[in-house]
């Protein structure tokens, strides 16, 4: 059966995936921020906060246009039940951010303790989730998973693969036994 493939790629790799890493760290960063100030009480980390939630929320909606443009694309895809749970959730993970990043903006440093740091909280809360749920997709369902090293993209940058799939290796190669030059 073939594997679901992502059709917004670079050069056969995923940009969804790509992207994902960066609002992660971004809001795992917030609560880490969050914890210190509530710690400590300086507004270094306020200011933290709100920056790597804006951040955050950014690259958030460029993960999130690649990887919409991945499920809509891809019947396969949208087939697996499990896609459906990471896009919703991450859909409400991002809604929780915006407005903890709404209210810091407008309200000022008085929201951190203690909603935003709840807010905070729930958004990695869900991360993990939905982090599992994407994990799911690729190493359950092969989404975005090449079906062969021979894939055309592959091939094309990796010299060292057969056409039937396979590596080459050097005694794959015509090199003779021993060399031409001795030097004695």
């Amino acid at each position: 059966m073939p594997r679901p493939q992502s059709k917004a790629s670079i050069a056969g790799h995923p940009i969804h995936s790509m992207l994902v890493s960066f609002p992660i760290a971004f809001f795992v960063g917030a609560l880490l921020s969050d914890i210190a100030f509530w710690r400590n009480a300086n507004l270094v980390w306020f200011t933290a906060s709100e920056w790597l939630i804006g951040a955050g929320l950014v690259m958030a909606a460029l993960a999130a246009i690649a990887g919409v443009t991945d499920f809509l694309s891809e019947r396969l895809i949208r087939n697996l039940t499990v896609a459906w749970w990471h896009g919703g959730l991450n859909g409400v993970m991002v809604l929780v951010e915006a407005y903890n990043f709404y209210v810091r903006y407008t309200l000022g440093v008085s929201t951190v303790l203690y909603s935003g740091l709840v807010m905070s909280a729930i958004s990695v809360g869900i991360l993990l989730v939905t982090g599992w749920l994407g994990a799911e997709m690729v190493f359950r369902h092969g989404v975005g998973v090449a079906d062969r090293p021979a894939d055309r993209n592959a091939r094309r940058f990796n010299t060292d693969i057969k056409e039937d799939g396979r590596f080459k290796y050097p005694h794959d190669r015509n090199v003779p036994s021993e060399p031409e030059n001795r030097l004695h």
